[in-house]
């Protein structure tokens, strides 16, 4: 069984949801221009992750195992997100307009967020206890926070950069992310 503190160091840096485990890249690549976007997808990503993962493990271990259907644990878990972010959408929209017109388009775009899901399945993958699964999916969310702000600060600075135009981007933005993605490598003995 893992310790927490190792969970914690795992989920932060060696097993990175986005550098090392490659879930996320879309929203990784896609709102990492600048900071604000980035800051409002993490924050977004953090709250629906820590919360699925949660809805998840109550519904795979009191409700899956049990009955023996653990085979439909992938159609559950999308279920269970897809209902999940729309409930909040709808009670954010109702019940706090300026924290809903704040996230804008971040919250419809976590339904198809692989990192949530993959928390999910990892979760229940690794056979965490509540609380090891409650962990791991705030310490993988701060590390999807840390890997898409550095990011995302380093894709500003290279918007004031001179570079050849076919490096411009995306080429640059995958070469940025590999190289964040190598430097984690090092720690993989570690945890």
């Amino acid at each position: 069984m893992d310790s927490t503190f190792g969970i914690i160091f795992s989920a932060l840096f060696v097993s990175n949801i986005v550098l090392s485990q490659f879930l996320g890249l879309c929203s990784f690549l896609g709102v990492s221009k600048n900071l604000r976007n980035a800051l409002g997808m993490s924050a977004a990503v953090a709250f629906v992750m820590i919360m699925a993962s949660t809805i998840s493990w109550f519904l795979y271990n009191w409700f899956l195992v049990p009955y023996n259907l653990g085979y439909l644990k992938i159609i559950v878990f999308i279920l269970a997100i897809a209902a999940l972010v729309q409930f909040l959408e709808m009670f954010m929209k109702k019940e706090m307009p300026s924290i809903h017109k704040a996230m804008g388009v971040f919250l419809p775009l976590i339904t198809t967020n692989c990192a949530i899901m993959g928390i999910s399945l990892i979760n229940v993958q690794k056979e965490y206890s509540l609380f090891n699964a409650t962990v791991n999916a705030i310490s993988t969310a701060a590390g999807y926070t840390i890997a898409l702000v550095v990011f995302s600060c380093i894709r500003e600075r290279l918007e004031d950069s001179k570079l050849p135009a076919s490096m411009e981007n995306l080429p640059i933005a995958l070469i940025t992310a590999s190289c964040m993605a190598i430097s984690l490598m090092g720690l993989a003995g570690m945890h």
